[in-house]
C-alpha cells in the first residue's frame, strides 16, 4: 500500500505562501532531499490553485508522475499535465493509496491538506522550515483540526537554516 506524504516548506511562522500565493522566498540553493524524494513518489495531489502555481514557473516539472488536481471549477478531465477531480476526495485518495506504486506526493492546497488531515489520510509529513517570518499569508494548517499524535522520524539541518523535520503518523 502506497504512502500519502504531505511534503511541503513553510516559514517559521507557519505560512506556505505570501498572502498572494508567492513563493520566492523559498531556498532553492541546495536539494534539500527533494530529488530522493522525487525518485520515491509517483503520483501527486493537489488543489487547481497551487497547479495554477506551478504552472506560472514554465515548464510543468512533474511530467514523470501521474497529477490529479482537485477542483470544483474546471469543467474537463485532463491536460496534458494531470487528470482532474471533482468527485469525493477522502473516497478517492483511499482508492489511490491501495493501486500498486510508489508513494503519493500531497503538493499543496490548504484545503485539500485539511481534508486529509481530517480524514487521518496523511501518512507521513515532510516538513522544510525556512528561517523567515512572513507575518502573514496562506497557513500551512488553517484551523480547525484534530488532534493528530506524530511521530519524529527524522530531523535534518542545514547551513543554509533550514531545518527539515520528517514525522510519520501514528
Amino acid at each position: 500500500m502506497s504512502q500519502l506524504i504531505l511534503y511541503i516548506a513553510s516559514s517559521l511562522d507557519g505560512y506556505i505562501a505570501a498572502t498572494a500565493g508567492e513563493v520566492d522566498w523559498l531556498f532553492t540553493d541546495q536539494d534539500y532531499g527533494y530529488t530522493d524524494f522525487i525518485a520515491s513518489i509517483d503520483r501527486l495531489l493537489m488543489g487547481r490553485v497551487t497547479y495554477e502555481q506551478i504552472l506560472t514557473f514554465g515548464n510543468y516539472p512533474y511530467s514523470g508522475n501521474q497529477g490529479f488536481v482537485f477542483s470544483r471549477t474546471i469543467q474537463r478531465d485532463r491536460d496534458e499535465n494531470v487528470n482532474f477531480v471533482a468527485g469525493d476526495l477522502v473516497s478517492f485518495v483511499k482508492n489511490l493509496k491501495l493501486q500498486n506504486g510508489k508513494d503519493i506526493w500531497l503538493v499543496g492546497g490548504a484545503a485539500i491538506a485539511k481534508t486529509c488531515l481530517e480524514n487521518n489520510l496523511v501518512d507521513k509529513f515532510i516538513l522544510s522550515i525556512h528561517p523567515i517570518i512572513l507575518g502573514e499569508g496562506i497557513a500551512l494548517f488553517p484551523p480547525p483540526l484534530p488532534t493528530l499524535s506524530l511521530k519524529l522520524e527524522h530531523c535534518q539541518t542545514f547551513d543554509s537554516g533550514l531545518v527539515q523535520l520528517t514525522y510519520c503518523n501514528g
